[in-house]
């Protein structure tokens, strides 16, 4: 038989465990060409519209190296199962030399092979791939399906460089083998656990107390506790390496702590179904604890990321609307009035609104619940834009009532801005004591205005007594703010495009609404675009990696359903077992992933929209689907091991 003879053959023999290899190189191949493909399509780089092309450039990076270690990882399983032929093939005299061109002979075939079919099939949905981003960002083009020879040339270059990095890994794994441990690699892939000791007790116990921890330290970490950006920066140190380490020392101690408390419970009287499902939990959760701890870990990242992500998506308009309270907002009379004049002369119809502006010096120690000096609020007085109350509708104050409107959710967390309270009003004829009412989150003014924190609304007998005994020192930048807004949205890009074709006097202060939050639409539309194809990169190769190792054990266990089966366990038995033993070994890390991820973006979210839970359980429910897939395959391939057993 010839080497040409020998590939055929053992391409044949080795099909089963080809078509799982042959899977990974193909998705990891299409999601890496489409997505290049996305990069140096010309859309990416239009004028007026985004600029992505950076932003997928920088994301590919991230993509090689998620698919480089999965393709890595993947090969490792593959070559460990063919350990035993491997040492066949020592035992009849061939060199090891000549083993390894077999090898990789075979390799190449398979792998390019693998390479042509996933460049098709990244080209096949590159197109699905651009309508979807072009309907998350909302530009109004038409996506084509183009050919692009850059992207295949990279794609090309990409995979011939881990195809030879997995060859030399290969190499490496034959030259230091001897024949013996050739024929116990398959049985070495994972090393069973004895008894559990009091050690692993105590590492279990430690690993859920740093767990709880990082949970506790990161549920305060902007609610006033740190009071410095020394302080802030360990906390967060802190929350990351007791949450990994934690988790690594959970897996480590606590999965088998908590599984030998249930068998002890039962006083050792388990049932098939029980001695399935806990036996993985007892005896193999411990050799996988690195595996489990990354898994987890990058899940979380990846579930963390992209709720943030959808959450600023999701929150545009109403970030929007904190930035400005009408469609178009002028600080100048004359900018507004040559605005308006234009709409006249197209025939839009509008409506304006004036609101005289003046600036005061409020006294609020006893309001803000946070350290002022790391607001930088110096002397515990702040300067503010200072309107009367016809600026809101349906309020009218006391002239001793003051009330704050305005404000965005992290400057509520990071002031702590209480619910009421005393204030005092300086002014140049001294100080006026006044009742603090609480806070609205109705703006009345502009970001030029406003500069992002709230404004002071005062009944009009104190607005114009502050406007006459305004401070020397102060200096008020504008003195009124004008709002128009279209009456028919119909008309809105209309008016927008009048806006954006005029020279205003103040052209940086005025501001176009509808124009910032297309941009900002277009921005975290990218933003959650690229994160979430990481993040199914990252879901697609995580659950895989899970299969493949449930894969090795359900072939390792095979000889042990084979003798359940003849002391008379049914089929149906044996499938309920492994399903609950797919509950653990899937859904353990899924939900350690999810409650590391939910305290991430608990901690923080404000920082990025308006809106936590809706954008986050969607998130986790689309992200729960689809890993969920992956326990079921696993479940329909035991079903075949148990068929196949007797």
């Amino acid at each position: 038989m010839n080497i040409n003879q020998l590939i055929i053959r053992n391409l044949k023999k080795n099909v089963k465990n080809y078509y799982l290899y042959s899977f990974a190189l193909i998705f990891s191949v299409a999601l890496y060409f489409s997505f290049v493909t996305l990069q140096y399509d010309p859309a990416m780089s239009m004028d007026g519209s985004i600029k992505g092309e950076a932003a997928l450039r920088v994301a590919s990076v991230l993509l090689i190296a998620i698919v480089a270690i999965f393709l890595i990882y993947a090969n490792n399983i593959f070559i460990k199962r063919r350990g035993k032929e491997i040492g066949l093939f020592q035992l009849i005299g061939m060199t090891k030399n000549r083993i390894f061109r077999l090898i990789s002979l075979e390799n190449l075939i398979v792998y390019f092979g693998s390479l042509i079919v996933g460049t098709f099939a990244g080209f096949a949905v590159s197109k699905l791939m651009m309508m979807a981003l072009f309907r998350i960002t909302d530009i109004e083009e038409v996506a084509t399906l183009s050919f692009s020879g850059k992207a295949l040339i990279q794609t090309i270059l990409v995979f011939m460089a881990i195809y030879l990095f997995i060859m030399l890994l290969n190499y490496f794994f034959i030259r230091r083998q001897s024949i013996l441990s050739l024929f116990r690699t398959k049985s070495k892939t994972e090393t069973r656990v004895g008894n559990i000791s009091v050690w692993e007790i105590l590492m279990g116990i430690f690993g859920l107390t740093l767990i709880i921890a990082g949970y506790y330290v990161s549920s305060k970490l902007f609610s006033g506790d740190f009071n410095s950006m020394n302080q802030l920066f360990a906390a967060m140190v802190f929350i990351l390496a007791a949450v990994i380490i934690g988790t690594y020392f959970f897996y480590k101690g606590s999965v088998r702590f908590v599984s030998n408390l249930l068998r002890k419970n039962k006083q050792g009287y388990l049932n098939i179904n029980e001695v399935l499902s806990l036996s993985s939990m007892m005896f193999r959760m411990k050799s996988n604890a690195m595996l489990l701890t990354i898994i987890t870990t990058v899940s979380a990242l990846a579930i963390g990321l992209l709720s943030l992500t959808y959450i600023s998506y999701y929150s545009v308009y109403d970030v929007g609307s904190i930035s400005s309270p009408d469609d178009f907002s002028f600080v100048s009379e004359e900018d507004a009035d040559a605005y308006t004049e234009a709409l006249d002369q197209t025939g839009i119809a509008y409506s304006e609104e004036k609101v005289d502006v003046t600036d005061a010096r409020v006294m609020v120690k006893d309001i803000f619940g946070t350290n002022l000096e790391e607001m930088q609020i110096e002397n515990n007085q702040m300067d503010m834009p200072v309107v009367a109350d016809t600026a809101l509708e349906d309020t009218v104050l006391e002239d001793d009532q003051v009330l704050f409107a305005g404000y965005n959710d992290a400057y509520m967390q990071m002031s702590q801005l209480k619910d009421e309270g005393k204030v005092q009003l300086i002014t140049s004829e001294g100080k006026m004591d006044a009742d603090y009412i609480g806070s609205t989150k109705e703006n009345v003014l502009s970001r030029a205005f406003t500069f992002g924190a709230p404004a002071a609304v005062v009944s009009e007998n104190t607005f114009q007594k502050l406007k006459q005994e305004q401070l020397d020192d102060i200096q008020t930048t504008y003195d009124t703010y004008t709002g128009v807004n279209v009456e028919d949205r119909a008309d809105i890009e209309t008016a927008d495009d009048i806006f954006q074709s005029m020279t205003f006097a103040k052209e940086n202060e005025n501001l176009s609404l509808y124009a910032q939050t297309e941009s900002q639409k277009k921005t975290m539309g990218l933003s959650m675009f690229i994160v979430g194809f990481l993040g199914l990169t990252f879901l697609v190769t995580s659950g895989c990696v899970l299969y493949f190792k449930q894969m090795d054990e359900g072939d390792e266990e095979k000889p042990n359903y084979t003798i359940l089966r003849k002391l008379g366990f049914s089929r149906g038995d044996l499938l309920r077992g492994i399903q609950g033993k797919q509950l653990f070994n899937f859904g353990i890390p899924l939900v350690v992933g999810l409650l590391h991820s939910y305290f991430a973006v608990q901690s923080g979210w404000f920082f990025f929209g308006t809106e936590l839970w809706t954008p986050m359980f969607v998130v986790m429910g689309v992200y729960t689907l689809l890993y969920s897939v992956f326990g079921l395959l696993s479940v329909l391939y035991y079903k075949r091991i148990i068929k196949e057993a007797l």
